[in-house]
C-alpha cells in the first residue's frame, strides 16, 4: 500500500464552480497545491481570471478560467461543451460549489428567492452533472472512479437561526440529490458525495462573522470557524484513491456545531 499514491490527485483534471472566491477558492488552492489541473467557473469572469493568476503563482499553468453564468441552462451546456473540447480524454472531478443565499424575514420572504436559489443551488447542479457525465465516465477507471463533490451546508442538516428559508431547503435538497446521483452514477463509474460546510470566512458569511463571530466560535465544540485546509483537505480526500469507495456520503465539515442543541 503506497500511502502517497492513496492521497494523490496529481494530474487529475478538476472543474470547480464558484472556485474563484470564498470556499471555492479554498478548494481550488488545495487542488492546485496538490498538483491537479483546475478549471474555475463562475459568472464573474474578472474574479475567475484573478483567481487563476493567484493560483498559477503557486504552480504555473495549473489553473484555467472558464467563466459561465451557472444560473442559465444554456450557459451550463456551453460550459460543458467548452470543457469537452479542452479535455477530450475526460475530467476526473466535478465540484459543484456555486451557490447563493437570501436572508429576509418570514413575512416578507419573496418568491424570487425561491426561484433564484432552487435554480442555482439545486437544479443547475443536476444540469451540470448530467452534462459532464460523459467526460467523468471517460476518465474513470477501476479503483479510481470519477468524482462528483457537492458543496452543501449544515443548514441543510439543521434548522438555521437565520431566516434563510430557500437556502436551507435548497441545501437539504442538494444533499438528497447527491445520494440519488450516487445510486444512478455508481454503476457508471462515478461517485457522488456531499460536504456539508459549517461557518468559513467567506463573502457569504462576512456579515454574520463580523457581527456574531465570537458567539459562533463559542458554541462550536472545537471553538473556531473553518480554515482553508479543512474544506480543501476534505475535497482532496474524496477525490483521491483513498476516497474511491465512498459514495452517497454527507460529510459535515463544521467542527461538530450542527450537533449542538439549541435548548
Amino acid at each position: 500500500m503506497d500511502i502517497n499514491n492513496l492521497f494523490s490527485v496529481k494530474d487529475k483534471v478538476v472543474l470547480i464552480t464558484g472556485g474563484a472566491k470564498g470556499i471555492g477558492l479554498m478548494i481550488s488552492t488545495a487542488f492546485v497545491s496538490a498538483q491537479a489541473k483546475v478549471y474555475i467557473s463562475s459568472r464573474d469572469a474578472s474574479a475567475c481570471s484573478a483567481a487563476c493568476e493567484q493560483l498559477n503563482k503557486i504552480r504555473p499553468n495549473s489553473a484555467f478560467s472558464l467563466p459561465a453564468d451557472l444560473q442559465s441552462e444554456a450557459e451550463v451546456h456551453r460550459l460543458a461543451s467548452s470543457l469537452a473540447k479542452l479535455e477530450p480524454a475526460g475530467i476526473h472531478v466535478l465540484i459543484n460549489n456555486s451557490g447563493a443565499t437570501w436572508g429576509e424575514s418570514y413575512d416578507s420572504y419573496p418568491d424570487a428567492a425561491w426561484t433564484k436559489l432552487l435554480t442555482l443551488n439545486l437544479a443547475r447542479v443536476f444540469t451540470l452533472t448530467q452534462a459532464l457525465t460523459p467526460l467523468l465516465e471517460k476518465a474513470s477507471k477501476k479503483g479510481d472512479p470519477g468524482r462528483v463533490i457537492n458543496i452543501g451546508s449544515i443548514d441543510g442538516l439543521r434548522v438555521p437561526a437565520l431566516p434563510t428559508f430557500a437556502y436551507s431547503a435548497s441545501k437539504a435538497g442538494l444533499h438528497h440529490l447527491s445520494r440519488h446521483l450516487a445510486v444512478e452514477l455508481g454503476p457508471r463509474g462515478i461517485t457522488s458525495n456531499t460536504i456539508a460546510c459549517g461557518p468559513f470566512p467567506s463573502k457569504m458569511m462576512k456579515h454574520t462573522l463580523d457581527t456574531m463571530g465570537e458567539v459562533i466560535k463559542g458554541v462550536n465544540p472545537l471553538g473556531r470557524v473553518g480554515e482553508p485546509e479543512d474544506v480543501g483537505g476534505a475535497c482532496l480526500f474524496l477525490a483521491s484513491r483513498v476516497g474511491g469507495y465512498v459514495n452517497g456520503a454527507t460529510v459535515a465539515v463544521d467542527g461538530g456545531v450542527h450537533l449542538m442543541a439549541k435548548i
